[in-house]
C-alpha cells in the first residue's frame, strides 16, 4: 500500500482508496479527492508539511496526516 505522502515531487498518481472516518474523510472528499481521481504532487514544504498537489485543475495543500490517509497507485 502506497500513500500520497510517499509520492515523489513531480509524479502523478491515482487515488485507490480513502482511509479515515467521519468528518475527516468527508473533508478530504469535499476537497475533490475521491476514488479514481488523478493527483499531481507539485511541491513539498521544507519540513515536509504541507504537501502541495494539483487535483481536478486546482492547487491544494494537504497536511502529511491527511495525505497519509489517501491510498494511491
Amino acid at each position: 500500500m502506497k500513500t500520497l505522502k510517499e509520492v515523489a515531487i513531480g509524479e502523478s498518481c491515482k487515488v485507490v482508496k480513502l482511509h479515515g472516518e467521519g468528518a475527516i474523510k468527508r473533508r478530504i472528499m469535499d476537497m475533490g479527492i475521491t476514488k479514481g481521481v488523478e493527483i499531481y504532487v507539485r511541491k513539498v514544504a521544507p519540513l515536509g508539511d504541507p504537501i502541495e498537489v494539483t487535483v481536478r485543475g486546482y492547487e491544494l495543500s494537504l497536511r502529511k496526516a491527511d495525505a497519509d490517509m489517501i491510498e494511491v497507485q
